[in-house]
């Protein structure tokens, strides 16, 4: 949107019909993604109906936790630590492992050629925060399908056919297309859900978070829409 509100300014002298036309639709779309109940509303349609039940002829046998984001520290030692995405996943999974003794399984490769896989940072908050032991890592995949398909090689060898899955809320639903056709049951085990939008009067006003909500939840409708072509 912001690439076509500055085509829009730079094409006032050509085709200024258009060029209006385009900065109009840019700005106003802009505009409304940075509203929170805009938000919130894209975010609720992305968590609804997640098959959050274990089947009960094939209940969850191990956790999956997939990789989000980490952070460099700084120091006279610098190192990593999980991201805010990593750490809401690491604290739903301690809950749920706490809760069944299931043995967890955490996928994710490098974001960065020289940082170390998401996997390992996030085992190592999980063991050392939180207490919690780690059975398997996958540190190879780079985004979610491969998440799912390589997770899925190292859950068949341990005659694991059924997980509960743990990732953001809005994450889950293309988390769960990713894993359509691995051969494995798949129960959702989100982080919390996002709050209803409430249509307050603050709510319309923009800012800075709304637009950062916005950007996730229309990637996971592209992302959802890309993994349902044929």
């Amino acid at each position: 949107l912001l690439f076509a509100l500055l085509a829009g300014v730079a094409l006032q002298g050509r085709a200024p019909r258009f060029a209006r036309w385009l900065t109009a639709a840019a700005a106003i779309l802009l505009l409304i993604l940075a509203m929170p109940a805009v938000a919130l509303t894209l975010l609720g349609s992305l968590e609804h109906d997640l098959p959050m039940t274990p089947p009960p002829d094939q209940p969850p046998s191990a956790i999956v936790i997939l990789g989000g984001d980490e952070a460099r520290t700084g120091g006279a030692q610098p190192g990593f630590i999980v991201g805010p995405l990593s750490l809401a996943r690491v604290r739903a999974a301690a809950a749920l492992q706490r809760r069944t003794r299931l043995p967890i399984l955490i996928t994710g490769g490098r974001i960065h050629r020289h940082d170390p896989p998401v996997a390992e940072v996030m085992r190592d908050s999980l063991q050392q925060d939180f207490g919690v032991p780690v059975r398997w890592l996958e540190t190879h995949s780079l985004d979610t399908w491969q998440n799912a398909h390589d997770s899925a090689v190292i859950l068949h060898a341990a005659g694991v056919g059924s997980i509960y899955l743990v990732t953001d809320s809005w994450h889950e639903r293309r988390a769960l297309m990713a894993f359509a056709g691995t051969g494995i049951a798949v129960t959702a085990a989100p982080t919390p859900l996002d709050r209803p939008p409430s249509f307050a009067v603050g709510q319309f006003v923009p800012s800075v978070s709304a637009w950062v909500a916005s950007y996730y939840a229309l990637h996971e409708w592209v992302g959802c829409l890309w993994y349902a072509l044929p």
